[in-house]
């Protein structure tokens, strides 16, 4: 069994593409692996590696201003950027399963989205507008998107960081992260499978916000709620345990 890495690129957006040799032209299921903040799509190939195992066509988005994208910026100015990076790769994550479908290459019935960090962010995310999305694994990240953000102002601000926007226009970008902020409207997950890994240690994305949305929703999942799941990892801080990376392969391999 020879399992093949591309390195694609599609219009702008580098991607690694994933799949065995013999499944490299037929019709299979998808996943779109998305990275972290300061990370590149070539950090997580072992997911790709183990979900490719399992027949999976895995894509490997690279974020903007990260790896291949890198930009002449600094880590600030990376994160007065960040909702800026999560909103434009939530379109980008279309155009690239767009791409594969067009090409023949995708069972539409089996679409799966997954990311660790701000990709797991951007997961959520995406969510609230793709119904093409059957099921998703949440690593570490946070669906409270303006909860989230309002944190990350109160953090910086203790910092003594001088923050170069004004109190309005600060309102007018959380403003604008509402339609994607899946705590605001889990309705819309309509019952699709999704898991959510998260260490109790976390200091970069807090582990406590995500526990409590994956208990409100319980309410919606009542009818089939096995198809909603959270792994806890009293241990872990923000990094994922090779347990989180195994359950989220499974996680796939049961529900697409």
């Amino acid at each position: 069994m020879v399992i093949q890495i591309h390195k694609e690129m599609l219009n702008d957006i580098p991607v690694l593409h994933v799949v065995k040799e013999h499944l490299e032209r037929e019709k299979t299921p998808l996943i779109l692996f998305i990275h972290g903040f300061e990370s590149a799509k070539e950090h997580n190939l072992h997911y790709a590696y183990l979900l490719a195992d399992k027949g999976f066509r895995v894509v490997l988005p690279e974020i903007m201003n990260h790896g291949e994208r890198e930009a002449e910026v600094s880590k600030m100015e990376m994160m007065f950027q960040f909702w800026e990076m999560i909103i434009h790769t939530i379109d980008e994550i279309e155009q690239v399963k767009n791409y594969y479908v067009e090409c023949g290459l995708v069972d539409v019935e089996r679409i799966g989205v997954a990311g660790t960090s701000m990709g797991g962010i951007i997961t959520c995310g995406a969510l609230t507008r793709f119904e093409w999305i059957k099921a998703a694994v949440v690593l570490m990240g946070s669906p409270n998107y303006e909860e989230f953000a309002l944190s990350q102002i109160e953090q910086l601000k203790n910092n003594g960081v001088q923050i170069p926007l004004s109190n309005e226009e600060l309102q007018k970008q959380i403003s604008a992260l509402y339609e994607y902020d899946l705590s605001k409207q889990p309705q819309i997950l309509n019952m699709r499978p999704i898991l959510f890994w998260h260490g109790v240690k976390d200091s970069m994305v807090p582990y406590q916000p995500t526990y409590d949305f994956y208990n409100r929703v319980k309410t919606f999942y009542q009818q089939a709620p096995e198809r909603l799941d959270f792994i806890t990892d009293r241990k872990a801080g923000h990094k994922v345990s090779r347990k989180g990376l195994l359950q989220a392969v499974m996680w796939f391999e049961r529900w697409l």
